[in-house]
């Protein structure tokens, strides 16, 4: 999916890829630590958006590990 713009269907099926789960069952405002996104796929996630937004969008991630939250923090449309 990489290149495409940044969509909350898009950050959501990226999340549910890494972690095994269906799209569709990853709520949009619930903390990913909680349905086992740890450092390490945090970090794939940021790796393989480091080319499309800004480094401090990439460091930022953490900080609020939602769709709801990466969302705007990414500039979704």
């Amino acid at each position: 999916m990489t290149g495409t713009a940044f969509t909350v269907e898009r950050i959501r099926a990226e999340v549910a890829d890494l972690l095994g789960e269906d799209p569709a069952d990853i709520p949009l405002d619930e903390n990913l630590a909680d349905w086992g996104l740890d450092s390490i796929r945090l970090m794939a996630l940021a790796e393989r958006w480091r080319a499309e937004v800004a480094e401090a969008a990439v460091l930022r991630l953490a900080e609020r590990p939602s769709v709801e939250a990466w969302a705007e923090l990414l500039g979704a449309v």
